[in-house]
């Protein structure tokens, strides 16, 4: 029988390859892998980033209108919104923060 090519074999580790990370009898008792490993939420990571691409595609769509009222109005809605967004968020953040599993 021929050998295949050496590419398309599988490597011998000597061992069934296990993933500590999955593998619970190999936790500590203070490891946990469902926490969120750098203790943000991943929620208002996500909520960030959605915010704040509408928020600048709003702004734009104002400020590129050509109105002055459109200019003002989007210089009023950064100076109002961005603020608001961050406080928001950072409350947010401080509310869903994993405080058993802080990040290492």
């Amino acid at each position: 029988m021929e050998r295949p090519h050496p590419i398309l074999q599988q490597p011998d580790v000597g061992h069934e390859p296990h993933n500590p990370v999955r593998d619970y009898s190999k936790l500590s008792p203070t490891e946990d892998i469902d926490r969120e490993p750098d203790g943000v939420p991943h929620g208002v990571v996500g909520l960030t980033a959605l915010f704040s691409v509408l928020l600048a595609l709003l702004v734009a769509a104002m400020f590129l209108s050509g109105h002055i009222m459109g200019r003002i109005g989007a210089i009023v809605l950064v100076v109002i919104a961005i603020p608001t967004l961050v406080a928001t968020l950072r409350a947010k953040a401080e509310r869903d923060r994993d405080r058993i599993h802080p990040s290492r």
